[in-house]
């Protein structure tokens, strides 16, 4: 059965990303009860509280951002690792973000870090593969095993688009 999963859902419902399809499944999370959430639960809490392999498609819209602190390369791959853990193979992260340069990305005082396209290519192992000894990208595959490709992202006014895909097996090899 398709199961979806809406971070931090606020007192919307609305499917933002792939607005096309309705929902089918919907589970909410939020950590403000006064928004009725399905799950009650604070994202900065690991793990998650869903069995491995549980949904096709994770909405994660203006959250993401909230979580963690800007360097806290820790609680990033924490976080990631942890949604790539409840969803199924080849299930999609839809997700929006402030952009980099926008007035909100640190304009909002709760906001706790930026996400970029060059933020994504610390989640996947391919990147990692093709770029480590031959960039100066940082090696992070000792604490992050998870795996996601990235299908696309882009900048659309003061926010940023991005979609995942978990790859699973991961491609992850030292």
């Amino acid at each position: 059965m398709r199961r979806e999963l809406l971070l931090g859902c606020g007192a919307s419902k609305d499917k933002r990303l792939k607005s096309d399809t309705p929902w089918v499944n919907l589970t909410t999370l939020d950590i403000n009860p006064d928004h009725k959430p399905d799950v009650l639960w604070d994202l900065e809490k690991l793990p998650y509280p869903f069995m491995n392999d549980t949904f096709d498609e994770i909405h994660a819209y203006e959250v993401l951002e909230h979580i963690g602190q800007q360097g806290d390369y820790r609680t990033f791959f924490a976080q990631f690792s942890d949604l790539w853990r409840i969803m199924k193979p080849d299930g999609m992260l839809y997700a929006t973000c402030p952009s980099w340069n926008s007035l909100w990305s640190f304009g909002d005082p709760s906001h706790k870090r930026v996400i970029n396209e060059g933020t994504l290519a610390f989640v996947s192992q391919k990147q990692y593969q093709r770029e480590v000894g031959h960039s100066p990208m940082s090696d992070f595959r000792n604490i992050y095993k998870a795996d996601f490709e990235v299908k696309g992202c882009e900048h659309k006014n003061d926010t940023f688009i991005f979609v995942l895909q978990a790859i699973k097996p991961s491609r992850y090899y030292t």
